[in-house]
């Protein structure tokens, strides 16, 4: 394990935001995981733990260690006749596994299909998207425990999925190390969800007549190309705010002045509102302040055109949940990490 000093952050991060680490290491082995538990920087200084770098927003440098992990390997680890159980390290690139899987013809991620980051950052966020989300085929995570060191294994259950939650944010945040995780995917007879979004009728106008996870996956790929902007040449994170669950006493007071207002069932009787439209009818939608600004396809994306600051996204960020608090009586919440 080496440890850098000074490191400029900016390759790390899909906001493409320059912020400089004071230390920075990669942890590539669980040796390495070991290592670091050991070292007295670790225990003497603050730090950050990264994957790709695609859920975090740095507002400004990082006085402490800054620790990317990078465990790979991707492994079958049994095989029944309708199922699969599949080993994947924490450092593996969340799209590059989903297309794994989809060429082995293993059926469960597809939908999950172009999300950028990590699979060890996956359950910690759970990521979701067009009616799948990644607790619908974790069987476990696994961790190291950071204050003995000890080898943990956390059931499905025991990470207690939310929407975009996970115990790994919550309760046991800096806790543990993720190392791996282990899914389990179908080998035949795939339940395959194209009701969600516009997969439907993507599939349609690719002239799909039987979906499969192939054309699934290639229809979601198309989606999110199209809708939005690729981090490789536009600074982002993806969703910056997550879809806020309201009252329905809240939602038919809001319907009454905007009848076409989109929404979906939410847990304990809630009303999941879309914070794209909310947003959008704030009048943010494609508006640009200077280096920075809301994307013009998908008013959710806030993007850094080049040379943008963390503190002046935060400060955008703020000023949008400002107004659709003022408009709506809503108060969204972030699904960006920001470090402060």
């Amino acid at each position: 394990m080496t440890i850098l000093e000074n490191v400029d952050l900016l390759p790390y991060n899909t906001f493409r935001i320059q912020a400089i680490a004071r230390y920075f290491t990669i942890l590539r082995t669980i040796d390495d995981v070991s290592e670091l538990l050991s070292s007295e920087l670790f225990r003497t200084k603050r730090y950050l733990f990264l994957g790709g770098g695609s859920n975090i927003l740095f507002s400004q440098d990082f006085d402490g260690l800054v620790i990317k992990i990078e465990i790979k390997g991707i492994d079958v680890m049994q095989q029944t006749a309708d199922t699969v159980t599949i080993h994947a390290g924490a450092g593996e690139n969340w799209h590059a596994f989903v297309m794994y899987c989809v060429e082995n013809n293993f059926g469960g991620i597809e939908n999950l299909s172009l999300i950028p980051g990590t699979t060890g950052a996956a359950p910690m966020q759970n990521i979701g998207a067009y009616g799948v989300e990644i607790k619908d085929v974790i069987l476990s995570v696994e961790a190291i425990e950071i204050s003995s060191g000890k080898k943990i294994s956390f059931s499905n259950e025991e990470c207690q999925f939310g929407y975009r939650e996970s115990i790994f944010k919550q309760r046991s945040k800096d806790k543990y190390i993720i190392t791996g995780i282990n899914v389990l995917l179908t080998r035949k007879d795939h339940k395959l969800n194209i009701s969600y979004g516009a997969i439907k009728e993507t599939l349609k106008a690719m002239g799909v007549e039987h979906a499969s996870i192939k054309t699934v996956s290639d229809a979601v790929i198309h989606i999110r190309r199209t809708k939005l902007p690729d981090p490789t040449y536009v600074g982002n994170a993806g969703s910056f705010f997550k879809n806020p669950s309201i009252p329905t006493s809240l939602f038919n007071e809001i319907k009454q002045n905007n009848p076409s207002i989109p929404s979906y069932p939410g847990a304990d009787d809630l009303i999941k509102v879309p914070a794209g439209w909310l947003i959008e009818q704030c009048g943010w939608k494609g508006k640009t302040l200077d280096k920075i600004g809301v994307h013009a396809h998908q008013a959710l994306v806030i993007v850094n055109y080049g040379g943008g600051k963390g503190e002046d996204i935060w400060a955008l960020a703020m000023q949008i949940r400002d107004s659709v608090m003022n408009k709506f009586n809503i108060t969204l919440q972030p699904e960006v990490n920001i470090v402060m």
